[in-house]
């Protein structure tokens, strides 16, 4: 006889399952919303079971930005002006992309060529003539004269070469290369005693170039704050100064690179000899300073007339050109 199968074990574990299927739903919904809350239409802020999530909700991590190419430029710079390294390899480079360099290696390269065609004209005009009068290969003959005429032609085509690289070489060497416009001098390293004053130097000329320049434009009466003579005589003089200290800054750099040479007992000389000419410099670039700000004030005073204007900026000019004079017999 065969047994009855029981099915209401069964039914009751089903059951039993389907009444929890609204709390198995119930979690599988807050799982989902950990990783994607619903924003509230109201505030913004995520839900949760149809309530408002009090906590807050961390922002997503900022994506890093590469830096852009003039603050790439201003890096390398700063960089270059740090690691002497860096800074010779650039100056190098700047030496060889000049207009000058540039020319002279089209002279020196049109120079080579021209021998080269020199040379190759004078051997085939010696074959030339040593096939054509029967000094090569004896008699001449129908194979002797063809070689002549083909050498005379070779001949012929060098030599038009020669001329051309000739009158090149001779125009390259005739050609004025305009001035070009000469960009500020390169600082002198991070660790030198004569980097700091240099940097102000660099400023203040780059002011008293905008001074000048505001000093030499004329009024709405067509005439200037300051005579353009003395606008003149303050622009040279504050060249000669600032090329006597940067004359000074160089024998700075000088002496520095002999301490690091030298043996220790020899160096506390040399170091003091720096911070002499250190005190110096310091001097100079005030003095430099004193003539900008004399310009400042002839910018600030050229409504109030020429006289004062003239006087305050003659007087720093003689003074500058004074300290010029002494820093030259220094050095």
């Amino acid at each position: 006889m065969t047994k009855r199968l029981d099915f209401s074990e069964f039914n009751a574990k089903l059951e039993k399952h389907i009444e929890r299927l609204p709390d198995y739903a119930q979690r599988a919904q807050e799982k989902l919303q950990r990783y994607f809350p619903p924003a509230d239409e109201a505030g913004g802020k995520p839900q949760q079971n149809g309530r408002t999530q009090r906590g807050p909700v961390s922002p997503p991590p900022p994506v890093p930005r590469r830096p852009s190419a003039p603050a790439a430029s201003a890096v390398f710079s700063t960089v270059a002006g740090q690691v002497p390294a860096v800074a010779e390899v650039r100056a190098k480079w700047q030496r060889w992309n000049e207009p000058g360099a540039k020319h002279q290696r089209r002279i020196r390269r049109t120079s080579r060529v021209l021998t080269l065609w020199v040379l190759i004209t004078i051997l085939l005009g010696i074959l030339t003539v040593l096939t054509a009068t029967g000094l090569l290969g004896g008699a001449v003959a129908g194979p002797e004269i063809g070689q002549a005429v083909f050498s005379g032609f070779a001949t012929l085509v060098f030599g038009t070469f020669s001329v051309r690289t000739a009158l090149r070489l001779r125009e390259l060497k005739k050609l004025e290369l305009p001035a070009a416009p000469s960009g500020p001098p390169p600082l002198p390293a991070a660790g030198s005693a004569a980097r700091e004053p240099m940097e102000r130097l660099a400023e203040s000329e780059a002011s008293l170039r905008e001074l000048l320049r505001q000093l030499s434009v004329p009024t709405s009466l067509g005439t200037t704050a300051v005579p353009e003579v003395s606008v003149a005589d303050a622009r040279a003089t504050a060249d000669e100064a600032a090329r006597a200290l940067r004359g000074l800054a160089d024998r700075i750099q000088a002496i520095e690179r002999g301490r690091n040479s030298a043996p220790e007992r020899e160096r506390s000389a040399l170091q003091a000899a720096v911070a002499k000419l250190r005190e110096q410099l310091d001097d100079g670039i005030e003095g430099y300073g004193g003539l900008v700000a004399a310009a400042g004030r002839a910018v600030a005073a050229s409504s109030d007339g020429l006289g004062t204007s003239r006087e305050a900026l003659t007087d720093a000019t003689d003074r500058l050109a004074g300290l010029a004079l002494a820093l030259r017999d220094l050095g």
